[in-house]
């Protein structure tokens, strides 16, 4: 039975639905950590409900309980339907807030403040998690005593790609072996768990001005310099789902020039990273002729290294040729 409770006014676009089975309530007081899921979503309610299935049934080993948020990016709120449509078949607890400014930024800090408990994981509403992705994620921070875990996300294709994807491996992603401690540039929130008493060093969360993309290695950055430490762990692994619109050439170099244009928001190591693509964009320029004649997946491969270091050039002149993500 769906149960809607609305918090706050209505400016505050919050809603929860509840019928909350054994594991996933309350948490006891004295007794369990409480770890808030956290999903930004934009106009993806198929992908976001494969998401949120995903979590109903996450195993706690009786060491926490879960809830949910979902932060929907969009003002017409199109993701509520599947939200209360999971809700209501799966009894999974779940929160539901809107942040209309469309910004990941701004999604992000808005589903951390409708988030509770002591832990907050983030997963990206194109992925869905393993039976046991919170608890490998929640033992790992506890046996490393790291404020935060991260774990891998493995591309799923629901049809099988072309070739020259696969043999390019563009969906791979680096992984490393548990306990590995990662620096900010090799962080992401699309599988993530970290203590949300680190909140309380940085000024927010996350920045606004990262709007389309970085806004995730700029926290880890910023929490990472107040002494934060985190983690790699193998065994937490979450899926994303690859569409074949996707699997394209366009896609990626779409995708790699709005990943460079917003490099130069960071300010760690600034002028090292305009020599570094100084140097880059001539180099790949000169070899790609002759990266023809080896397949078009290292031809690819090189063209989007290109793309890449030549949109953070074009970002350091205020220029972004890319400013919108794609689905």
């Amino acid at each position: 039975m769906l149960a809607e409770l609305v918090f706050g006014s209505m400016t505050n676009f919050c809603q929860q639905w509840t019928d909350v089975p054994p594991g996933q309530g309350t948490q006891k007081s004295g007794h369990a950590a409480h770890i808030s899921v956290c999903i930004c979503t934009i106009k993806r309610p198929g992908l976001l409900t494969r998401t949120l299935k995903s979590l109903e049934g996450q195993r706690t080993g009786e060491l926490f309980t879960y809830s949910v948020v979902v932060a929907d990016n969009d003002a017409m709120e199109s993701a509520r339907p599947a939200v209360a449509a999971v809700s209501a078949s799966t009894g999974l607890r779940v929160t539901y807030c809107v942040e209309p400014r469309q910004n990941i930024a701004l999604a992000r800090n808005k589903a951390i403040d409708n988030a509770s408990g002591d832990w907050i994981a983030f997963i990206d509403d194109d992925e869905f998690a393993e039976p046991d992705w919170l608890l490998n994620l929640f033992n790992t921070c506890k046996k490393s005593s790291a404020d935060g875990a991260l774990g891998p996300v493995k591309p799923h294709f629901d049809v099988e790609p072309p070739q020259w994807v696969t043999r390019g491996e563009f969906f791979v992603r680096p992984a490393h072996d548990t306990g590995y401690k990662l620096r900010w540039d090799e962080s992401r929130t699309g599988n993530v768990l970290f203590k949300k008493e680190i909140l309380r060093d940085l000024e927010v969360p996350f920045r606004e001005e990262f709007a389309t993309a970085g806004e995730d290695m700029d926290f880890f950055r910023r929490a990472i310099d107040t002494g934060r430490t985190f983690v790699w762990c193998s065994e937490a692994v979450a899926h994303e789902v690859v569409p074949s619109a996707r699997c394209t050439r366009s896609y990626l170099l779409r995708r790699a020039l709005l990943r460079g244009s917003n490099f130069h928001k960071h300010p760690a190591k600034r002028c090292q990273n305009i020599a570094k693509s100084l140097l880059a964009v001539p180099s790949y320029t000169l070899i790609l002729p002759i990266l023809i004649f080896c397949g078009q997946d290292t031809f690819l491969k090189y063209l989007i290294k290109l793309m890449d270091h030549a949109s953070r050039l074009l970002a350091y002149l205020g220029i972004s040729v890319v400013t919108q993500r794609q689905a």
